[in-house]
């Protein structure tokens, strides 16, 4: 059993052994390879660009001048142009990354560039030994290639290349630098002394001459000036009375045009005036003849219009009136006639009902007329108790004598009552009955 392990362009893949005891080391970048469990040693080295800062302190020159340099130095392991990516069976070693892993392998990445710092920093002490402050200090690009160039060979030999080598600062605590920089800025400031004092007399005699150029200059300027000067204003008053003459001429024509256009404005204004007064006139003509057809249409027309209306409506409430009375008199007419026809028909039922009656009493006599006697009697009696209906109590004053006296006294008068309502005397119906007492 086993793994896979995989690395990336910027990491090398360094993988020993086998399955069959191989020592061989294969150098993998950018690809994969198998690894067997307690057999195949994998293990990784960075090809990153490593960024070192190269010091080197209190070195003397060859003049014995102590100095600080420092720089910066950017290296990478090298690896070849080409190679196989994701090639599992390339069993041809990678010459310099090979040596690069001889050198390195197992190491981290600062202990590699705590090495390359120290072969670089050595380098950078044996040149400096070499050259003088001047040297160093004014040609730092010749001196940082001259270093590269002497400690590529060494780092090349570790599989380490120098991408870049440049110096930083140089400084020493005996002012020496600041000294020789005193000294050249005080030729450099006497110099630039003399130059000024050279300039300054050269610009003053330049000044000078300028000055004379220019008054010259400008004294013929003022003569030509003044000569314009004058020529202009005689030519100015010339032009002057030119202009007042032709202002005097050009007033008057004007004030007399002026005259002209105001007359002619007058008279166009008299003859609006004339026709507005026209128009005025013909526009109260209309608004006359206006208000007259105003007032026919409001008030003439409105008014034969209401006395025609109301004509009409008399003459039609007339024939309304005669119409309305003739049909009343033959309504009245009418209900006369049916009116008699009705009596006369109802006294011909009464004639016949009172004959049909006489009849019936004929042909069973009395009994027949007692029979109408004593069907009348609770009508009767109903009559004579209507007004004792509405007594709330009736006293009877005398003794027990006299209450069965006024008793058989009203008895006693019913007979005649009856006779009077009906025309029957109930006395002698009674007594034609067999054992009816009167």
């Amino acid at each position: 059993m086993g793994n896979i392990h995989t690395t990336g362009p910027n990491e090398a893949l360094i993988v020993s052994g086998g399955c069959c005891g191989s020592t061989k080391k294969r150098t993998i970048v950018g690809g994969w390879a198998w690894a067997w469990w307690l057999v195949t040693d994998v293990q990784r080295l960075s090809l990153n660009v490593m960024t070192l800062n190269p010091m080197c302190e209190n070195v003397e020159t060859s003049q014995g001048v102590p100095l600080t340099v420092t720089g910066v130095a950017q290296c990478k392991i090298m690896k070849s142009s080409s190679y196989k990516q994701n090639d599992y069976h390339n069993d041809e070693a990678d010459e310099l990354l090979g040596t690069a892993s001889e050198q390195f392998l197992g190491k981290s990445v600062k202990e590699i560039k705590q090495t390359i710092l120290q072969t670089l920093e050595g380098h950078l002490r044996a040149i400096l030994g070499t050259l003088t402050v001047e040297e160093v200090y004014k040609d730092r690009d010749q001196f940082a290639a001259l270093v590269r160039e002497v400690a590529a060979p060494d780092v090349g030999r570790m599989g380490i290349e120098i991408l870049s080598f440049t110096i930083k600062d140089v400084y020493d605590d005996v002012q020496y630098l600041a000294s020789l920089g005193k000294a050249q800025t005080a030729v450099v400031k006497r110099d630039a002394d003399a130059g000024v004092a050279e300039a300054n007399r050269d610009a003053g005699i330049r000044e000078a001459e300028c000055e004379k150029s220019a008054m010259d200059v400008k004294y013929s300027t003022d003569t030509k000036i003044e000569d314009n000067t004058r020529m202009y204003k005689l030519q100015k008053a010339n032009f002057d009375q030119e202009i007042n003459t032709a202002k005097a001429e050009s007033q008057l024509a004007y004030e007399l045009q002026a005259a002209k256009i105001r007359q002619r404005i007058r008279n166009e204004e008299i003859q609006i005036e004339v026709v507005e007064r026209r128009k005025q006139i013909e526009i109260e003509s209309q608004e006359v003849q206006r208000k007259d057809r105003e007032l026919t249409g409001t008030v003439k027309l409105p008014a034969e219009a209401e006395a025609f209306r109301l004509q009409t409506l008399a003459q039609a409430k007339q024939c309304q009136t005669i119409e309305g009375a003739r049909a009343e008199a033959e309504r009245i007419r009418k209900i006369g006639s049916a009116e008699a026809h009705a009596i006369e028909l109802v006294g011909k039922a009464e004639a016949e009902r009172m004959r049909m009656k006489a009849h019936v009493y004929k042909q069973y006599g009395d009994a027949a007329i007692m029979n109408i006697v004593l069907e009348s009697l609770p009508k009767i009696a109903a009559e004579v108790a209507a007004p004792l209906a509405k007594t709330d109590e009736i006293v009877l004053i005398g003794g027990n004598d006299n209450i069965t006296n006024d008793v058989t006294r009203l008895v006693a008068q019913l007979p005649p009552s009856i006779n009077a309502l009906t025309g029957v005397d109930l006395s002698k119906v009674l007594s034609k009955i067999p054992g009816a007492k009167a």
